[in-house]
């Protein structure tokens, strides 16, 4: 047998690692469904990705081909199951204090506001940065400060684990002692081995899904701060343009758009300046 031909077999009936139908047109398929859905753009490495991780959505439906996958998810646009595909190509690579050069940022630019202080972060995924951000607003207004982070995205399960708010101790213990004395409890007896973020710290926070490409979002401004971080590189140039169109209304006329360490919103947009490393602030 020629090598495409080897090639034509493997694609259309699986190989002994690969169990599901998984061809190139299901690919492209997947790539424009999430794109309409999430805004998310999946580059051609990212085939083994999706295999893997849409896969286990198709072996859950009892299939096995992801075109049959596809078509009932085509043919339920409102359905259930739309979540979860979403849900399994969405990342969420997070640590508490996350780019720490931003949060003294933060608490030099609020420290000493003695009116409600908002703020939002738009890629909260499993809670470690906007715990972060209320731990930091703690800290620099005090217990009895009118604290609220609102947390968004568009990942529900990572979202369900963050209002948990428990974290393995592997993890936590990054974070210097003084802070995790004050904002985290240890487990024990089942709960040995991990943390969980202090009740004063959770009520800080609000945990809500939201599509930032979908037309009909609302939050409530004004915001003092939006962490948008690590969000934007898997959006096209486009769909950047018009959430930063969307942000620049949401923030007070000093307030600061956090970036990821890898995006740059300067060439993308004239609704907003940059004011540090990653740090942008909007233009009136």
């Amino acid at each position: 047998m020629s090598d495409n031909a080897e090639q034509y077999r493997a694609d259309v009936f699986g190989t002994a690692d690969r169990d599901l139908v998984f061809r190139d047109a299901d690919f492209d398929r997947i790539r424009a469904l999430i794109y309409r859905r999430a805004g998310i753009v999946l580059a051609a490495h990212k085939r083994d990705m999706v295999y893997s991780r849409v896969g286990r959505r198709v072996r859950q439906q009892g299939l096995a081909r992801f075109q049959d996958y596809l078509t009932r998810l085509e043919e339920d646009p409102s359905g259930p199951e739309w979540e979860a595909f979403t849900n399994t190509l969405t990342t969420n690579l997070t640590a508490f204090f996350r780019e720490a050069h931003h949060f003294p940022l933060l608490a030099e630019h609020l420290r000493g506001r003695g009116g409600p202080v908002r703020v939002w972060s738009a890629g909260a995924s499993t809670g470690e940065e906007p715990y972060s951000i209320a731990m930091t607003l703690l800290e620099t207004l005090g217990d009895r400060a009118d604290i609220q982070v609102l947390a968004t995205d568009i990942d529900t399960e990572a979202l369900d684990r963050a209002r948990l708010g428990v974290y393995p101790l592997a993890q936590v213990n990054k974070i210097e002692e003084s802070r995790r004395r004050r904002f985290f409890q240890r487990g024990s007896g089942r709960r040995a081995g991990f943390a969980r973020v202090r009740p004063e710290v959770a009520a800080r926070v609000r945990f809500e899904p939201l599509n930032l490409v979908a037309p009909g979002w609302r939050v409530e401004p004004p915001f003092d701060a939006i962490f948008c971080r690590n969000v934007m590189i898997y959006f096209d140039r486009d769909t950047q343009a018009r959430i930063l169109e969307r942000f620049a209304p949401l923030l007070k006329p000093d307030g600061l758009l956090f970036a990821g360490h890898s995006e740059s919103f300067s060439y993308i947009s004239d609704r907003f300046r940059l004011r540090g490393q990653t740090v942008y602030t909007p233009v009136r």
